[in-house]
């Protein structure tokens, strides 16, 4: 039994999580160095609230399409260029700066091709793990990669990209770029067929694009438990979207954090999120992966909720500690479930139908939130907080029912 837990997830596998190593990085100095570029640019809650979604919007707009190409096309191959795009992006967003031409439309522009490019990567990822790794391994997988995100993005990426945007604006934008280019040459490493599915390798025909992309939609919507379960997920990401739409307001201009200190605050949310990671297979281990991802959604809307509640720093760290906890299990669980329980061969159709309906209606609960914002900054994590916890709730005993 001990073997088998120490058992090797295989060299593809280890070089992917190696390539995130430096993608979590690079996407660490973004979520900083962006809001934080954003707020120079205009301190209006509706148009923060909109710039903070735009890297969302694609998953609304291009998840499904992008989700079918990707079941059909060499996805090392795509994920080589999106890396090379993102290059693109942090040399352009560090050029417009040091020239003085930066505006919150050329931000919005570029954050949007850049939330492109993470569909495509996130898609094709994720999509490959079902290919790589056995049952068992799923959820150790699923574990090593939210570790990594941890680590890399919420530990080191955010805190060094608020303090170095705050000694030079361009240069979190071109240490992004040099990350980026490290995960391209890793990816470029991994052999081009092995995170194909065996469909793809050997399948002499395929139907039509708009008839796989059909094909699709329709087994989520016959597949009861899972279409459910998608929907609850949406219903609570609506409402995180709206708590979240105007946090880099809510902590600069209510709790009256400095710029420097901006990456400072999230890493409590890291440390909450690295030991979640952390516990999520030994206590779906211990008490069922549905039971633990049932408490999982509840504990950490509510979590949302308290942190809006806020009336200082120091309660707004505490929240965030436990609000990282339980979203990186549910986030582990939440995959490992999703991967065991979808075919491998449509696997690019179905997460990104469910990644259009979760976090293609995120930008729209970010607008909701950012006209909230205008009445006080406190009620988007409020509002957002306790509706996420009402809906989350309601789905327990159903979460805690699934059977993959």
């Amino acid at each position: 039994m001990s073997r088998k837990s120490n058992e090797s997830l295989g060299p593809t596998f280890n070089k992917i999580w190696s390539a995130a190593m430096f993608s979590k990085f690079a996407d660490g100095m973004a979520m900083a160095a962006i809001p934080l570029l954003a707020t120079t640019l205009t301190r209006d809650t509706v148009l923060i609230a909109i710039q903070s979604n735009m890297m969302m919007l694609p998953w609304l707009l291009f998840a499904i399409p992008l989700g079918a190409l990707l079941d059909r096309i060499n996805r090392r191959l795509s994920m080589i260029f999106v890396q090379a795009t993102r290059v693109g992006i942090g040399i352009a967003l560090a050029s417009l700066i040091m020239t003085g031409e930066m505006s919150l439309v050329a931000l919005m522009v570029l954050t949007f091709i850049f939330g492109i490019s993470e569909v495509v990567y996130d898609t094709a990822t994720q999509s490959a793990i079902p290919s790589l790794l056995k049952e068992n391994q799923l959820e150790r997988g699923n574990s090593r990669l939210q570790i990594a995100d941890t680590i890399m993005q919420s530990f080191i990426g955010v805190p060094l990209g608020a303090a170095i945007f705050v000694s030079a604006a361009y240069s979190p934008f071109l240490g992004l770029a040099a990350c980026y280019v490290a995960a391209l040459i890793l990816v470029s490493t991994i052999p081009s067929q092995s995170m194909q599915p065996e469909r793809a390798l050997d399948a002499p025909k395929r139907s039509a694009l708009k008839v796989e992309i059909r094909e699709g939609l329709v087994y989520l919507w016959q597949h009861k438990v899972l279409f459910r379960l998608v929907m609850t997920t949406g219903a609570v990401g609506f409402f995180y979207a709206v708590g979240q739409a105007t946090l880099v307001l809510f902590l600069l201009d209510h709790l009256n954090v400095k710029e420097f200190q901006y990456g400072l605050v999230m890493i409590p949310l890291a440390v909450g999120a690295l030991l979640g990671a952390f516990a999520s297979p030994k206590l779906s281990k211990r008490f069922g992966r549905a039971e633990t991802l049932a408490i999982s959604l509840p504990m950490a809307s509510f979590s949302l909720l308290v942190a809006g509640l806020a009336p200082n720093i120091t309660w707004y760290l505490i929240a965030s500690f436990f609000h990282g906890f339980f979203i990186a299990q549910w986030n582990i669980l939440l995959m490992s479930t999703y991967h065991a329980m979808i075919p491998n061969e449509i696997f690019g159709r179905i997460h990104g139908t469910r990644r259009t309906i979760v976090w293609g209606l995120m930008p729209l609960g970010g607008l909701l939130g950012g006209f909230i914002a205008r009445i006080d900054i406190t009620l988007p994590l409020i509002v957002g907080g306790i509706a996420g916890t009402i809906i989350a709730a309601t789905g327990y005993r159903f979460m805690k029912s699934i059977r993959t």
